[in-house]
């Protein structure tokens, strides 16, 4: 197995991303966070703004275009971009009839995006958020609400962006969107595991003679396995499958996507596609407008899944409708159709944009979606260049720049205590990011040792820039928050920094008493802010199972007046007992929860970092019994049952 081809596996994404910004420069432009067309449509046009983590080309930022999504959100591989970058994208791309943000149904979208249009909402854009649930493995027809959203995310996209197009209200693109993902459904085959990265082997591999079904896009496993079979035998289990669940009501018309995931030929593709096409001629189905090729992808994942469309007449016209974007095409857009220079997309040829009398406001002299500076501009790859709508969604300062300067020798030690804090935490996590991906690749992606680290040292750089400034301790923790959030992205993430943020605020309370009190307090207000936004409770096998007992042990300990050291002491030995007895446990919620048999006897990531964090704050060696019963320093299962060798993690 070959690692992806990259000069440094950490700039992996934003590599990427200069290079597809350069090629299509005529189509799309860089904006903080993400694209955005080259060429705004009108004002009066409703945005869709699609996003998610890299590694599904041509999702998210190749469906960038007329006809299709205003803006994509990009995250590192299989992570969810951040808060902040969903406000930048969602920023820059809107206009004056609001915007329809949408993702797969995924923890870390689903955190991310909500805070997004919640924030987008405070800044005066009528913002909307919708996410795709088109995946029949990944949970019951009767809970269609825990499905995740796959290879069906491009059909939800393009029904949205055709009805924008059409010039309809934000409700009535909700409206269409969630029409779409209600008669679409998906199923997917793996053949063969993905690779992050930088890594040396893939994030799981199928048994010989077996396909793994029901698999995900983002390097999990399937949810089950089948005998290796023919081409047209696939294409009656996934067509079988897929009938299972057509809507009442429902045509005989059918739009279909036969999508590759990373590494299957077109040619086998098409082998397939033909065996497709006769079973459904079989079903009587009349199938318009195929699609087949890499349309949502998992890296070098060997496989494929097959979508169904339900279509009716708003459905049909939608998935006809014209659309250019540089990884999909379809139909014949007007003269200019929204690319600078023409419609000769893909020339690589900057041209001036709108045509005459258009309401883009993006043409010589206009002042439009992007100010007074004359139009749209094109940015060569890695400029960056923030124009006046996406300054307005950008952090132009750390939250320390409004905070209270340093008043006392106090504070000055604080922050620096905090700051040293930080960088022992992230010195831990590099130590522990393999393992950590180990455990999170059994039933995951194996992200959570990468991002972990990441953050980590967003989070210490940030304190120490504010403490270089003169801010007290919890400046430099709210700031740490923030950073940890934003660089990091993902669920564990936006959760890392609501976490950090409260804590930061429970230790703003002045005057300073008792210090255990004081630290016990912060740590509960950390661990509540991260229930409240994640929505999960002890037993669902998430951070708060190490979490909630770790901050009862420490309320405990300053209720009967132990000294911090004792504290720490009792409430980090209660933390690592939940931390291994989560091995136990299966994963109501998050992407675990559709392969939750397959954890079961591994430890949660998230609850073991935890600890490990809290531990490395407080001056502890995580190797000294902290994390060290819990975290294997091998792989937790062979290849052969579907585990992984990787070194890669990220984050839950």
């Amino acid at each position: 197995m070959v690692s992806p081809l990259a000069d440094d596996p950490a700039r992996f994404v934003e590599d990427a991303l200069e290079g597809f910004v350069d090629l299509y420069r005529d189509q799309v432009r860089l904006v903080p966070g993400g694209v955005v067309r080259a060429v705004p449509a009108p004002r009066s046009q409703v945005a869709v703004v699609v996003g998610g983590g890299s590694g599904h080309y041509p999702a998210f930022c190749g469906v960038v275009g007329p006809g299709l999504a205003h803006g994509a959100v990009v995250g590192n591989v299989f992570t969810s971009p951040s808060t902040a970058d969903a406000v930048s994208v969602g920023a820059a791309a809107a206009g004056d009839a609001g915007v329809l943000m949408i993702t797969g149904n995924y923890a870390g979208d689903v955190m991310n995006f909500t805070l997004a249009r919640d924030e987008l909402r405070r800044r005066g854009v009528d913002a909307h958020f919708l996410v795709v649930t088109d995946d029949v493995a990944s949970a019951p027809a009767d809970e269609v609400d825990k499905r995740r959203g796959i290879a069906g995310d491009l059909v939800v996209f393009k029904a949205a962006g055709a009805a924008a197009a059409e010039g309809a209200s934000l409700d009535e693109v909700v409206a269409a969107a969630e029409h779409a993902n209600a008669r679409t459904r998906t199923l997917g085959v793996a053949f063969d595991g993905c690779t992050l990265p930088g890594a040396d082997a893939p994030l799981f591999t199928v048994p010989e003679g077996v396909f793994g079904l029901g698999v995900g896009i983002h390097g999990e496993p399937g949810i089950g396995e089948v005998p290796a079979c023919t081409a047209s035998e696939l294409a009656g289990l996934l067509v079988d499958r897929l009938l299972e669940e057509r809507p009442d009501g429902a045509g005989p018309r059918v739009a279909v996507l036969l999508n590759g995931l990373g590494r299957t030929k077109y040619e086998e593709l098409f082998v397939l596609w033909r065996a497709v096409r006769a079973r459904l001629d079989a079903a009587g189905l009349e199938v318009v407008q195929p699609d087949v090729g890499e349309l949502v992808t998992s890296l070098d994942m060997a496989g494929c899944s097959l979508t169904l469309v339900w279509l009716d007449e708003d459905l049909e016209r939608w998935w006809t409708a014209p659309a250019q974007t540089p990884a999909y095409r379809k139909g014949a857009l007007p003269a200019g159709g929204g690319v600078a220079g023409g419609s000769d997309a893909g020339s690589g040829a900057a041209g001036a944009g709108a045509t005459a009398g258009s309401d883009v406001g993006a043409g010589a002299g206009a002042t439009g979606a992007w100010g007074a500076d004359g139009g749209p501009g094109t940015p060569r790859a890695g400029e960056n260049r923030r124009d006046a709508a996406v300054d307005d969604a950008w952090p132009t300062a750390p939250v320390a720049e409004a905070g209270p300067r340093v008043v006392d020798d106090a504070d000055a030690a604080e922050a620096a205590a905090v700051v040293d804090a930080l960088r022992r935490v992230a010195d831990v996590l590099a130590d522990l990011e393999t393992r950590l991906g180990r455990l999170d690749a059994v039933a995951g992606d194996g992200d959570h040792g990468r991002g972990m680290l990441r953050g980590s040292r967003a989070a210490a750089d940030a304190a120490a820039a504010a403490a270089q400034d003169g801010h007290g301790g919890v400046a430099c923790l709210q700031d740490a928050g923030h950073a940890w959030a934003d660089r990091a992205g993902g669920t564990s993430g936006v959760l890392w920094g609501a976490g950090l943020a409260a804590a930061a605020d429970a230790l703003a309370t002045r005057p300073v008493g008792d210090p255990t009190a004081r630290v016990a307090a912060a740590v509960r207000a950390g661990v509540d802010a991260v229930a409240s936004l994640g929505k999960a409770r002890p037993g669902h096998k998430t951070m708060l199972d190490s979490g909630e007992p770790l901050a009862a042990a420490f309320e405990a300990a300053a209720a009967a007046g132990d000294a911090l050291d004792a504290a720490w002491t009792g409430a980090l030995a209660a933390g690592r007992t939940a931390a291994a007895a989560t091995a136990d446990l299966r994963p109501q919620v998050g992407r675990a929860r559709p392969l939750a048999e397959r954890s079961v006897g591994t430890p949660d990531p998230g609850a073991v970092s935890l600890v490990a964090v809290l531990a490395a704050a407080a001056g502890r060696d995580p190797q000294e019994g902290v994390v060290a019963d819990v975290l294997p320093a091998t792989p937790v299962l062979d290849d052969g049952a579907g585990g992984t060798g990787t070194d890669e993690g990220e984050q839950r």
